[in-house]
């Protein structure tokens, strides 16, 4: 029952992804056609009007669905990478550690990408303008499909109590530290590459010490209610740690590349890496400081205060 669940479950992130990334490549195909103002440096009447994508602010809405859209569809293909490895590794301590690390990504492949791909989706219909809510496109019925997602096979919450209360446990916490050690083996080699990729390893270094950190932290209190009522916020700050890792594996990727080939293509990802890491891993930082204050607010509050 739990293996044909966490394979459905990945399928669903993968659904979103799929779903996300067309609304991407959408709006992007629009606000390279739709002319509307002129630059902010530039308001000479009688100059022609620009595209939309010239705006910083149409860009940033792009940008955050390709660092959302992308970084989900490694996740949920180093997951299928894992599926595989789990019954074809010719060694079978390979075979238990791909099991063991896909236990652990299960609910953040899950719900990382319904999430945060359905933000994507309204991002693309932000970029239509008015037209994004209309039928006249197709973004509205994207954003509509993704709704489901974060619903259906384990909606949100619940796995965020898988991943806290069950995963991060389960064996001694044997998959968070393996899990933990994965991301920090790539930190290590991005040490190692210096330049922008160590810069950026060390945020995600920190962020990693949180995560261990926070976990001993909810669970040190010895009262399972505390430790789990703020699961939800654990589930969104360690996705977007693991997102991040993503993102630094394929800058050291796009480094070690013949750019030459596609300068367009490796550039981008270069810029999606810096976006995630500045605008949105930072995040997180609020996240683990509200599990480490051991937040009751929720836990406190009453059916009848409602």
């Amino acid at each position: 029952m739990f293996h044909l669940m966490n394979e459905a479950r990945i399928g669903v992130g993968a659904g979103a992804t799929a779903l996300g990334y067309t609304g991407y490549l959408k709006s992007l195909a629009y606000a390279r056609q739709r002319p509307q103002g002129r630059p902010v440096a530039d308001k000479d009447p009688t100059a022609p009007q620009v595209p939309i994508v010239a705006h910083p602010d149409v860009r940033r809405m792009l940008l955050a669905q390709k660092s959302y859209v992308e970084g989900a569809l490694a996740l949920v293909l180093y997951c299928g990478r894992l599926l595989d490895e789990e019954k074809t590794a010719p060694d079978p301590a390979d075979r238990a550690r791909a099991h063991l690390l896909l236990d652990m990504l299960t609910p953040i492949a899950k719900s990382w990408p319904s999430q945060r791909c359905l933000a994507a989706n309204d991002l693309a219909i932000q970029v239509h303008g008015g037209y994004g809510y209309t039928r006249d496109y197709d973004v509205e019925q994207h954003w509509r499909d993704n709704r489901l997602n974060p619903i259906h096979e384990g909606t949100h919450g619940i796995q965020a109590l898988d991943l806290l209360g069950r995963k991060a446990t389960m064996d001694g916490g044997a998959g968070l530290s393996l899990l933990l050690a994965t991301i920090s083996a790539t930190v290590g080699r991005a040490w190692k590459a210096d330049g922008e990729a160590a810069e950026l390893a060390a945020q995600l270094g920190a962020a990693v010490d949180r995560i261990a950190g926070t976990t001993r932290r909810l669970w040190g209190t010895g009262d399972p209610a505390l430790a789990l009522a703020n699961a939800s916020v654990y589930l969104e700050a360690v996705g977007h740690v693991v997102v991040a890792w993503m993102w630094l594996e394929q800058l050291l990727a796009v480094d070690a590349a013949h750019v030459d080939a596609d300068p367009a293509f490796y550039a981008g990802k270069r810029q999606a890496a810096r976006y995630f890491f500045h605008h949105e891993l930072p995040r997180t930082a609020a996240q683990f400081d509200l599990l480490d204050r051991l937040d009751r607010t929720t836990l406190q509050m009453r059916d009848e205060w409602f």
